[in-house]
């Protein structure tokens, strides 16, 4: 028994995190395992992420060379990654309807018009295509910010911010489960025109393809509505977003004079390109609010558990 806990205290948060979030699938996987396509796969899958999980963390700790340290970090990119494929085959099964129509008629609600529709009238391809590059560095801001604590030797602080991270992209998707939708590009435009109603100059095409593919509806999908990813709200490109330059600034990174303007970009980029609903940004901001409240909670106790120091912005 000591053995084990003495294991289980090799795990840094984001580990435990990822590996309660795995537990979760396979749970949901083994529940409606005959709606889920390729569900014993995804089951293996997530058994390999819990494993090497454990092994990664299990390495560092015995460990003086660095390599394990980097690919300890490192790991976590590909698996936020491969669990939002995941949710690619497992959302429409298990939740069959979309909730599009409430976020419409919240946002109806609140402005009197469809702000994708408003802000359609202010559209140009200059700002199309600015955009459209903005919206395309999302993945890229989690990166930059730890690799610029990491240039400082500020590990704790790198640890909460990639459990931070991690934390927010998990509690997003648990809010896809609970109320799917598709979007704007489908409900309130024309999708299969959007390179002609809401043209950009050079990459704004090739990046939307990008997008597209990596929502499971390449070109020349039939009925692209029909099988898209259902990951409308919250809006993680907002939660993340905010997270990253909340952290940015809480952490006196001199990255933060990159986010706060790239990531207010980014945050208007959802609605002006169809891509979000304004209600799915504020889901965004209470979904982050209650992460950064939690996580840090969460964190430190189980920097406690594990006999380590607690984590405190100002001191780190």
């Amino acid at each position: 028994m000591d053995t084990i806990k003495s294991f289980i205290k090799k795990l840094k948060t984001f580990d435990l995190v990822a590996i309660c979030f795995s537990f979760f699938l396979i749970l949901l996987n083994i529940i409606y395992f005959n709606k889920i396509e390729n569900s014993a796969t995804w089951i293996f899958i997530n058994l390999v992420v819990i494993l090497f999980a454990f092994t990664i963390s299990y390495l560092e700790a015995i460990s003086e060379m660095k390599v394990w340290r980097i690919v300890h970090y490192w790991y976590i990119a590909p698996i936020i990654l491969i669990t939002f494929r995941q949710l690619f085959f497992m959302v429409k099964p298990i939740r069959v309807y979309d909730y599009d129509s409430w976020f419409i008629a919240i946002d109806h609600w609140i402005f009197g018009t469809n702000p994708t529709q408003f802000l359609y009238h202010f559209s140009n391809p200059v700002l199309t295509e600015i955009l459209q590059i903005v919206y395309g560095t999302f993945y890229l801001l989690p990166i930059i910010l730890g690799l610029s604590l990491l240039n400082k030797d500020r590990y704790l602080a790198l640890d909460f911010a990639l459990f931070s991270v991690i934390y927010g992209f998990y509690l997003s998707y648990l809010g896809y489960f609970s109320l799917p939708g598709i979007g704007p590009r489908f409900t309130l435009h024309d999708f299969n025109h959007i390179n002609q109603n809401l043209p950009g100059l050079f990459l704004t095409n090739f990046l939307r393809n990008m997008t597209n593919t990596g929502e499971g509806i390449p070109s020349g999908t039939l009925n692209p509505a029909a099988i898209v990813q259902r990951d409308v709200f919250p809006s993680g490109h907002t939660m993340i977003t905010l997270i990253v330059m909340y952290l940015s600034v809480k952490l006196k990174s001199r990255s933060r004079y990159f986010f706060i303007p790239i990531g207010t970009l980014l945050i208007f980029s959802t609605v002006y390109l169809w891509y979000h609903y304004f209600i799915d940004l504020v889901g965004g901001l209470v979904f982050m609010i209650f992460s950064m409240w939690s996580g840090k909670k969460i964190f430190n106790w189980w920097r406690r558990k594990i006999g380590k120091e607690e984590f405190e912005y100002a001191k780190h």
